[in-house]
């Protein structure tokens, strides 16, 4: 070969694809004057042929994927009973925290009664009961009587009137209470809770 065909397959080497490549190496040290190396062998992909591993490779990876999502599957599994215990758990003591505001609000509420019916003890009953419809069982009890404004000399009924230095004054008071049974039987937890609320109210003199 002359130089300018040595030049041109030069440049060939560099643009041809992997397939060719090593047939224009040979050439060019041909042309060099240098003893061409053994034949090249031919990638197995260059020629379209998959590697004779690549069917096991596949089984392989298709094993890992199975034993990985069934591995998932027994956590989640094993993680389910714990998770299902603490939803439970939030809902019990999420239903015991909304009835004890409920019974706290409905002695409230019977109290303000009071204040315009100081001497209606059934009245401000109903209306604690009343405001606590959703609370089964709740039972409510009103009073009323005479104290000093400072909280002392106090007279149930107003009886007698109290001897006070200050201005004497009427109240009403109100106390409601329930019980509450916990959907689950917690550790330390009695079977039944019962839950308290009391108001007193001033009611004027």
């Amino acid at each position: 070969m002359d130089r300018e065909q040595c030049r041109v397959k030069s440049e060939d080497v560099k643009s041809l694809r992997l397939t060719t490549l090593h047939e224009n190496a040979r050439s060019a040290l041909e042309c060099g004057g240098l003893t061409p190396p053994l034949p090249l062998p031919r990638s197995p992909v260059q020629g379209g042929v998959k590697p004779p591993h690549s069917k096991a490779l596949r089984a392989v990876a298709g094993e890992l994927i199975f034993i990985t999502k069934g591995a998932s599957l027994v956590e989640f599994g094993l993680l389910l009973p714990l998770l299902c215990l603490l939803l439970i758990g939030v809902i019990d003591f999420g239903r015991a925290y909304y009835l004890d505001i409920e019974v706290s609000n409905a002695a409230h509420a019977g109290a303000l009664y009071g204040t315009q019916n100081s001497t209606d003890i059934t009245g401000m009953q109903n209306a604690a009961t009343g405001d606590a419809q959703d609370v089964t069982g709740m039972t409510a009890t009103a009073t009323y009587g005479c104290e000093c404004s400072d909280g002392s000399s106090v007279t149930p009924l107003c009886s007698s009137q109290p001897t006070c230095g200050v201005n004497a004054v009427n109240y009403v008071q109100v106390t409601t209470s329930a019980t509450y049974h916990p959907l689950f039987p917690w550790p330390g937890i009695p079977s039944s809770v019962s839950l308290q609320g009391s108001a007193k109210l001033r009611a004027g003199q």
